[in-house]
């Protein structure tokens, strides 16, 4: 992707500047940071460097072709390029004592910029960013309802800055592409019905049925389904199972690791999937068979990771720090904007080509398209029919 415009297509919301009470947590389990692989060493920083940068992994480590293996790498060249000193760290376990121990640890090594990508964080900010006010937390993805619980909770704190994502946008494009080529049995399997997977679900509906629409068509269906997790397991494969056997042909698989039960069914039958997040294809294909993966939902970790660094390290943290800031389409150039489809994408001549995406963007991008972000109450459709299926589990 290109580098991103500056302007953002939603307000930014501030925090409060307070900063909150509360005591440092005890010490305890290990998240020894695993520095970088062997072979792999960032340049000396420069002797008048001041910016130090920590990366922080959520569920996954750096080699799981999704959020933390991109914001790793983005992280990375950044600091290669800028002559940085970067290094990553990996809690001990998924827990938030364990995502504080990592944070606080790479604290403690004199890193001032920790990067962090995922929801998963929220309660690990909550704790840790009051008390350290000098450093720089850029967290990617984690929202002002993660952060206050849903209000539950107050959370001040100036020190940080998090981009979150237009979901719905990514969803749309994807549901309009997976019509356009011709399927008509499609699938929405999320993970957990948390805000970002309802909208990449609602926009993923909304998509197939403005594509239904233009296409004249009256058989389009849609199962959809949330798994209770961000993983995949034997309860969540066996539904999958059921809807490819019944003649499922594609299906959003929009939950973390949670792909790999939809792609474990597909696989059965020759069918067909939808990442998300990043570029899933080369982590389905190579994993369960090439051709599988028709396009993936995306948003723009790396020119996020990009933008806020170099912002940091220009001296303009000031214009991003206490905020939260709704990333979507800066432009009509797909490749410009923060939530896109990849090129990976299985364009077909005569059904959607790579131009009739591009303007499918620029008529989003313009407002002739209208996408709902509503996560309350389930889209209207006029041409498709929906099988809403609750919880797996």
């Amino acid at each position: 992707m290109k580098k991103f415009l500056t302007t953002l297509l939603t307000g930014a919301m501030c925090f409060s500047l307070a900063a909150c009470s509360g005591t440092k947590p005890a010490e305890g389990g290990s998240s020894k940071g695993e520095g970088e692989p062997a072979g792999e060493k960032t340049p000396e920083p420069a002797a008048d460097a001041a910016v130090k940068v920590a990366m922080v992994t959520d569920y996954g480590d750096i080699t799981d072709q999704s959020f933390n293996q991109t914001t790793y790498e983005a992280c990375k060249a950044f600091a290669e390029a800028n002559k940085l000193t970067f290094n990553y760290f990996k809690p001990a376990d998924n827990a938030d004592a364990d995502r504080v121990t990592s944070i606080e640890q790479a604290i403690e090594e004199g890193y001032n910029v920790i990067v962090m990508p995922g929801f998963a964080f929220a309660n690990a900010i909550y704790e840790v960013a009051p008390q350290y006010p000098d450093i720089k937390f850029v967290a990617l993805d984690v929202s002002e309802g993660d952060l206050t619980a849903y209000g539950k909770r107050e959370f001040k704190a100036d020190n940080v800055y998090s981009a979150v994502y237009q979901e719905e946008l990514a969803g749309y494009m994807a549901g309009y592409a997976a019509v356009k080529l011709g399927y008509k049995k499609l699938g929405y399997l999320g993970g957990m019905a948390v805000p970002a997977v309802v909208r990449y679900g609602y926009g993923y509906v909304q998509g197939a049925d403005a594509a239904a629409a233009e296409l004249g068509l009256t058989d389009v269906e849609i199962k959809y389904v949330y798994g209770g997790a961000f993983a995949g397991d034997p309860d969540i494969t066996a539904v999958m199972d059921t809807w490819y056997g019944a003649g499922t042909e594609v299906v959003f698989a929009c939950g973390g690791g949670i792909f790999t039960s939809a792609a474990e069914a597909a696989k059965k039958v020759n069918g067909k999937v939808i990442g998300v997040d990043v570029d899933q294809a080369g982590i389905i294909d190579g994993g369960y068979g090439a051709g599988m993966t028709v396009t993936s939902a995306m948003k723009g970790l790396a020119p996020t990771v990009k933008t806020v660094l170099g912002a940091i390290v220009d001296g303009k943290w000031d214009s991003y720090k206490g905020k939260i800031e709704t990333l979507g389409l800066v432009s009509e150039n797909p490749d410009d904007n923060y939530v896109q489809l990849p090129s990976t994408t299985q364009f077909a001549d005569g059904k959607f080509t790579a131009d009739d995406y591009k303007t499918l963007v620029a008529k989003m991008f313009k407002g002739e398209i209208k996408v709902s972000s509503d996560t309350e109450k389930e889209p209207a459709v006029t041409a498709i029919k929906v099988d809403y299926q609750g919880n797996i589990k």
